[in-house]
Protein backbone atom coordinates (compact mmCIF):
# COMPACT_ATOMS: atom_id res chain seq x y z
CA UNK A 1 0.00 0.00 0.00
CA UNK A 2 1.20 3.52 -0.80
CA UNK A 3 0.77 5.89 2.16
CA UNK A 4 1.07 9.66 1.90
CA UNK A 5 2.16 10.74 5.37
CA UNK A 6 1.52 14.41 6.25
CA UNK A 7 3.44 15.61 9.29
CA UNK A 8 6.09 17.98 10.62
CA UNK A 9 9.72 17.18 9.83
CA UNK A 10 11.02 18.85 13.00
CA UNK A 11 9.85 18.77 16.60
CA UNK A 12 7.03 21.35 16.85
CA UNK A 13 8.19 22.54 13.41
CA UNK A 14 11.32 24.10 14.94
CA UNK A 15 14.54 23.00 13.25
CA UNK A 16 16.67 23.81 16.31
CA UNK A 17 14.73 21.24 18.36
CA UNK A 18 15.78 18.42 16.03
CA UNK A 19 13.83 15.92 13.96
CA UNK A 20 10.27 14.84 14.72
CA UNK A 21 11.40 11.47 16.03
CA UNK A 22 7.93 10.05 16.78
CA UNK A 23 6.75 10.92 13.27
CA UNK A 24 9.82 9.77 11.37
CA UNK A 25 11.16 6.86 13.44
CA UNK A 26 7.84 5.85 14.98
CA UNK A 27 5.06 6.21 12.41
CA UNK A 28 7.03 6.34 9.14
CA UNK A 29 9.40 3.48 9.91
CA UNK A 30 6.53 1.54 11.51
CA UNK A 31 4.56 1.67 8.27
CA UNK A 32 7.66 0.70 6.30
CA UNK A 33 8.42 -2.25 8.60
CA UNK A 34 4.89 -3.47 7.87
CA UNK A 35 5.77 -3.48 4.17
CA UNK A 36 4.16 -0.24 3.00
CA UNK A 37 5.57 2.50 0.79
CA UNK A 38 5.60 5.86 2.57
CA UNK A 39 5.79 9.22 0.77
CA UNK A 40 6.27 12.26 3.03
CA UNK A 41 4.66 15.69 2.83
CA UNK A 42 6.23 18.01 5.41
CA UNK A 43 4.41 21.21 6.31
CA UNK A 44 6.90 22.94 8.66
CA UNK A 45 7.57 25.75 6.18
CA UNK A 46 3.86 26.56 5.98
CA UNK A 47 3.19 27.03 9.69
CA UNK A 48 3.13 30.82 9.30
CA UNK A 49 1.48 30.89 5.86
CA UNK A 50 -1.00 28.11 5.19
CA UNK A 51 -2.52 29.43 1.96
CA UNK A 52 -0.07 27.99 -0.60
CA UNK A 53 0.05 24.64 1.19
CA UNK A 54 -3.59 23.78 0.51
CA UNK A 55 -3.21 23.49 -3.26
CA UNK A 56 0.28 21.98 -3.01
CA UNK A 57 -0.97 19.12 -0.85
CA UNK A 58 -3.95 18.46 -3.09
CA UNK A 59 -1.80 18.54 -6.24
CA UNK A 60 0.79 16.28 -4.60
CA UNK A 61 -1.84 13.75 -3.56
CA UNK A 62 -3.43 13.74 -7.02
CA UNK A 63 0.00 13.22 -8.55
CA UNK A 64 1.11 10.23 -6.48
CA UNK A 65 -2.42 8.79 -5.92
CA UNK A 66 -1.90 7.15 -2.52
CA UNK A 67 -4.03 4.34 -1.14
CA UNK A 68 -4.24 6.23 2.15
CA UNK A 69 -3.31 9.67 3.51
CA UNK A 70 -2.18 9.61 7.13
CA UNK A 71 -2.14 12.95 8.96
CA UNK A 72 -0.74 14.13 12.24
CA UNK A 73 -2.42 17.52 12.67
CA UNK A 74 -0.53 20.07 14.73
CA UNK A 75 -2.75 23.15 14.80
CA UNK A 76 -5.04 24.79 12.26
CA UNK A 77 -2.81 24.45 9.22
CA UNK A 78 -5.28 22.57 7.02
CA UNK A 79 -8.52 24.09 5.81
CA UNK A 80 -11.75 22.16 5.99
CA UNK A 81 -12.19 22.44 2.21
CA UNK A 82 -8.77 20.84 1.69
CA UNK A 83 -9.55 17.94 4.03
CA UNK A 84 -13.01 17.49 2.51
CA UNK A 85 -11.56 17.25 -1.01
CA UNK A 86 -8.96 14.70 0.06
CA UNK A 87 -11.55 12.64 1.95
CA UNK A 88 -13.79 12.55 -1.12
CA UNK A 89 -10.97 11.09 -3.23
CA UNK A 90 -8.85 9.05 -0.80
CA UNK A 91 -8.97 7.18 2.50
CA UNK A 92 -7.79 9.77 5.02
CA UNK A 93 -6.77 9.15 8.62
CA UNK A 94 -5.68 11.49 11.40
CA UNK A 95 -3.91 10.64 14.63
CA UNK A 96 -5.53 12.68 17.43
CA UNK A 97 -3.11 12.22 20.32
CA UNK A 98 -4.32 14.84 22.80
CA UNK A 99 -8.07 14.35 22.99
CA UNK A 100 -7.93 14.36 26.78
CA UNK A 101 -7.63 18.15 26.60
CA UNK A 102 -7.98 19.09 22.92
CA UNK A 103 -11.18 17.40 21.77
CA UNK A 104 -13.54 20.22 22.72
CA UNK A 105 -11.39 23.03 21.31
CA UNK A 106 -9.66 21.30 18.38
CA UNK A 107 -10.61 17.77 17.42
CA UNK A 108 -14.35 18.39 17.05
CA UNK A 109 -13.65 20.91 14.27
CA UNK A 110 -11.86 18.36 12.09
CA UNK A 111 -13.02 14.86 13.05
CA UNK A 112 -15.83 14.55 10.48
CA UNK A 113 -13.52 15.60 7.66
CA UNK A 114 -11.42 12.42 7.82
CA UNK A 115 -12.46 8.95 6.74
CA UNK A 116 -11.07 7.54 9.99
CA UNK A 117 -9.95 9.14 13.24
CA UNK A 118 -7.49 7.56 15.65
CA UNK A 119 -7.76 8.67 19.28
CA UNK A 120 -5.56 7.83 22.26
CA UNK A 121 -8.35 8.74 24.68
CA UNK A 122 -10.85 6.00 25.47
CA UNK A 123 -13.21 8.52 27.01
CA UNK A 124 -13.48 10.57 23.81
CA UNK A 125 -14.78 7.74 21.63
CA UNK A 126 -18.40 8.58 22.39
CA UNK A 127 -17.69 12.27 21.71
CA UNK A 128 -16.74 11.35 18.14
CA UNK A 129 -19.94 9.41 17.68
CA UNK A 130 -21.98 12.24 19.15
CA UNK A 131 -20.78 14.57 16.39
CA UNK A 132 -21.39 11.98 13.65
CA UNK A 133 -17.94 10.40 13.23
CA UNK A 134 -18.54 6.66 13.57
CA UNK A 135 -15.19 5.56 12.16
CA UNK A 136 -13.10 6.15 15.25
CA UNK A 137 -10.22 3.82 16.20
CA UNK A 138 -8.88 3.62 19.73
CA UNK A 139 -5.09 3.28 19.84
CA UNK A 140 -2.21 4.56 21.95
CA UNK A 141 1.28 6.03 21.85
CA UNK A 142 4.16 3.55 21.91
CA UNK A 143 7.90 3.03 22.02
CA UNK A 144 10.00 3.73 18.94
CA UNK A 145 10.86 0.14 18.12
CA UNK A 146 13.17 1.12 15.25
CA UNK A 147 15.71 2.32 17.84
CA UNK A 148 18.31 0.01 19.35
CA UNK A 149 17.68 -1.30 22.85
CA UNK A 150 20.78 -0.52 24.93
CA UNK A 151 22.67 -3.25 26.75
CA UNK A 152 22.71 -2.92 30.52
CA UNK A 153 26.14 -1.68 31.60
CA UNK A 154 25.51 -0.79 35.21
CA UNK A 155 23.70 2.04 36.95
CA UNK A 156 24.83 5.66 36.77
CA UNK A 157 21.88 7.36 38.49
CA UNK A 158 19.57 6.52 41.35
CA UNK A 159 16.65 8.52 39.95
CA UNK A 160 16.30 10.41 36.66
CA UNK A 161 13.63 12.32 34.79
CA UNK A 162 13.38 13.16 31.07
CA UNK A 163 10.92 15.76 29.83
CA UNK A 164 10.47 19.43 29.09
CA UNK A 165 10.69 21.94 31.91
CA UNK A 166 7.40 22.75 33.64
CA UNK A 167 6.89 24.62 36.93
CA UNK A 168 5.02 21.69 38.48
CA UNK A 169 7.73 19.25 37.45
CA UNK A 170 10.38 21.53 39.00
CA UNK A 171 8.39 21.82 42.24
CA UNK A 172 7.92 18.03 42.31
CA UNK A 173 11.63 17.32 41.77
CA UNK A 174 12.74 20.02 44.21
CA UNK A 175 10.37 18.58 46.84
CA UNK A 176 11.96 15.15 46.46
CA UNK A 177 15.45 16.62 46.63
CA UNK A 178 14.54 18.35 49.89
CA UNK A 179 13.64 14.91 51.24
CA UNK A 180 17.09 13.56 50.49
CA UNK A 181 16.51 11.96 47.08
CA UNK A 182 19.11 12.54 44.37
CA UNK A 183 17.49 13.21 40.97
CA UNK A 184 18.90 14.36 37.64
CA UNK A 185 16.48 16.04 35.19
CA UNK A 186 17.08 16.23 31.44
CA UNK A 187 15.20 18.00 28.66
CA UNK A 188 14.53 21.43 27.21
CA UNK A 189 14.66 24.04 29.95
CA UNK A 190 16.63 22.00 32.50
CA UNK A 191 20.24 22.68 33.49
CA UNK A 192 21.37 19.34 32.03
CA UNK A 193 19.73 20.21 28.70
CA UNK A 194 18.09 17.86 26.19
CA UNK A 195 19.32 14.41 25.21
CA UNK A 196 19.49 12.70 21.84
CA UNK A 197 17.22 9.69 21.56
CA UNK A 198 20.12 7.28 21.92
CA UNK A 199 21.30 9.16 25.03
CA UNK A 200 17.78 9.08 26.45
CA UNK A 201 17.43 5.35 25.90
CA UNK A 202 20.79 4.71 27.57
CA UNK A 203 19.66 6.90 30.47
CA UNK A 204 16.58 4.73 30.97
CA UNK A 205 18.76 1.63 31.22
CA UNK A 206 21.36 3.27 33.48
CA UNK A 207 18.90 4.72 36.03
CA UNK A 208 17.68 2.61 38.91
CA UNK A 209 14.37 4.50 38.82
CA UNK A 210 12.96 6.50 35.89
CA UNK A 211 10.48 9.06 37.11
CA UNK A 212 7.58 10.06 34.88
CA UNK A 213 5.88 13.35 35.87
CA UNK A 214 2.85 14.80 34.14
CA UNK A 215 2.70 18.43 33.02
CA UNK A 216 -1.09 18.57 33.36
CA UNK A 217 -2.76 20.80 35.93
CA UNK A 218 -2.01 19.99 39.55
CA UNK A 219 -4.28 21.02 42.40
CA UNK A 220 -1.76 20.22 45.13
CA UNK A 221 -2.00 23.31 47.36
CA UNK A 222 1.67 23.01 48.25
CA UNK A 223 2.53 23.54 44.60
CA UNK A 224 -0.06 26.27 44.04
CA UNK A 225 1.34 28.25 46.97
CA UNK A 226 4.97 27.63 46.00
CA UNK A 227 5.18 30.30 43.29
CA UNK A 228 3.10 33.28 42.26
CA UNK A 229 2.81 31.95 38.67
CA UNK A 230 1.32 28.60 39.69
CA UNK A 231 -2.31 29.71 39.96
CA UNK A 232 -2.30 31.81 36.73
CA UNK A 233 -0.80 28.83 34.90
CA UNK A 234 -3.52 26.60 36.33
CA UNK A 235 -6.22 28.94 35.07
CA UNK A 236 -4.62 29.31 31.63
CA UNK A 237 -3.81 25.66 30.92
CA UNK A 238 -6.41 23.35 29.34
CA UNK A 239 -4.58 20.21 30.49
CA UNK A 240 -6.98 19.18 33.23
CA UNK A 241 -6.16 15.46 33.25
CA UNK A 242 -3.01 13.36 33.01
CA UNK A 243 -2.72 11.37 29.83
CA UNK A 244 -0.69 8.39 28.69
CA UNK A 245 2.23 9.46 26.52
CA UNK A 246 5.02 7.74 24.62
CA UNK A 247 7.32 7.99 27.65
CA UNK A 248 5.18 5.45 29.51
CA UNK A 249 6.16 2.84 26.93
CA UNK A 250 9.67 4.05 26.10
CA UNK A 251 11.03 3.65 29.63
CA UNK A 252 10.29 -0.09 30.00
CA UNK A 253 10.91 -0.83 26.30
CA UNK A 254 14.47 0.45 26.64
CA UNK A 255 15.15 -1.50 29.85
CA UNK A 256 14.16 1.06 32.46
CA UNK A 257 12.23 0.73 35.72
CA UNK A 258 9.28 3.12 35.49
CA UNK A 259 7.76 5.04 38.39
CA UNK A 260 4.93 7.08 36.88
CA UNK A 261 2.10 9.26 38.03
CA UNK A 262 -1.12 7.32 37.49
CA UNK A 263 -3.07 8.04 34.29
CA UNK A 264 -6.54 6.66 33.50
CA UNK A 265 -6.42 3.34 31.53
CA UNK A 266 -2.69 2.82 32.17
CA UNK A 267 -3.70 -0.49 33.77
CA UNK A 268 -4.90 -1.65 30.33
CA UNK A 269 -1.30 -1.66 29.11
CA UNK A 270 0.73 -2.69 32.16
CA UNK A 271 0.11 -4.68 35.30
CA UNK A 272 0.66 -1.88 37.81
CA UNK A 273 2.83 -3.04 40.69
CA UNK A 274 4.25 -5.95 38.69
CA UNK A 275 5.46 -4.33 35.42
CA UNK A 276 5.57 -0.64 36.33
CA UNK A 277 4.84 1.27 39.54
CA UNK A 278 2.56 4.31 39.99
CA UNK A 279 2.18 7.11 42.52
CA UNK A 280 -0.58 9.67 43.09
CA UNK A 281 1.37 12.52 44.69
CA UNK A 282 4.85 13.59 45.76
CA UNK A 283 4.48 11.90 49.16
CA UNK A 284 3.78 8.51 47.56
CA UNK A 285 6.61 9.07 45.10
CA UNK A 286 9.03 9.61 47.99
CA UNK A 287 7.91 6.41 49.73
CA UNK A 288 8.13 4.34 46.54
CA UNK A 289 11.50 5.72 45.46
CA UNK A 290 13.08 4.96 48.82
CA UNK A 291 11.49 1.51 48.91
CA UNK A 292 12.62 0.43 45.44
CA UNK A 293 16.12 1.84 45.91
CA UNK A 294 16.41 -0.37 49.00
CA UNK A 295 14.74 -3.46 47.48
CA UNK A 296 16.82 -4.16 44.41
CA UNK A 297 15.62 -7.70 43.68
CA UNK A 298 11.96 -6.68 43.61
CA UNK A 299 12.77 -3.62 41.50
CA UNK A 300 14.74 -5.66 38.96
CA UNK A 301 11.95 -8.22 38.59
CA UNK A 302 9.41 -5.46 37.90
CA UNK A 303 11.77 -3.84 35.42
CA UNK A 304 12.26 -7.11 33.50
CA UNK A 305 8.54 -7.89 33.37
CA UNK A 306 7.82 -4.36 32.14
CA UNK A 307 10.50 -4.66 29.47
CA UNK A 308 9.10 -7.94 28.16
CA UNK A 309 5.54 -6.53 28.05
CA UNK A 310 6.63 -3.40 26.18
CA UNK A 311 8.83 -5.37 23.79
CA UNK A 312 6.02 -7.72 22.79
CA UNK A 313 3.08 -5.31 22.82
CA UNK A 314 3.92 -1.63 22.86
CA UNK A 315 6.04 -0.63 19.87
CA UNK A 316 4.71 1.53 17.06
CA UNK A 317 4.62 -1.48 14.79
CA UNK A 318 2.03 -3.01 17.14
CA UNK A 319 -0.05 0.18 17.14
CA UNK A 320 0.00 0.67 13.37
CA UNK A 321 -0.66 -2.97 12.58
CA UNK A 322 -3.80 -2.83 14.71
CA UNK A 323 -4.94 0.48 13.18
CA UNK A 324 -4.50 -0.78 9.62
CA UNK A 325 -6.31 -4.03 10.39
CA UNK A 326 -9.30 -2.06 11.66
CA UNK A 327 -9.27 0.14 8.55
CA UNK A 328 -9.20 -2.91 6.29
Amino acid sequence: MKILYVDLEYDYGIKERGKNIIGLDGFKKGFEKLGHEVVMFFYDSYLENIEPMQKKLIDFADKIKPDMIFFSLFKNQFKIDTLAYLKSNYITVNWFGDDQWRFDNFTYKYAKHFTYCVTTDKFSIQKYKDIGQEKVIYSQWGAIDSHTIPKFQGYKYDVSFVGGFHPYRKWFIDSLKERGIEIEAFGNGWENGPLSNDEMNRLFASSKINLNISNSNSYDMRYLLSHWKAIPLLIKSKKNASQIKARNFEIPYFRGFELSDYMPTLENYFDIGKEIVCYNNVDEAEILIKYYLDNENEREKIKERGHIKALHNHGYIHRLKDVLEQIR
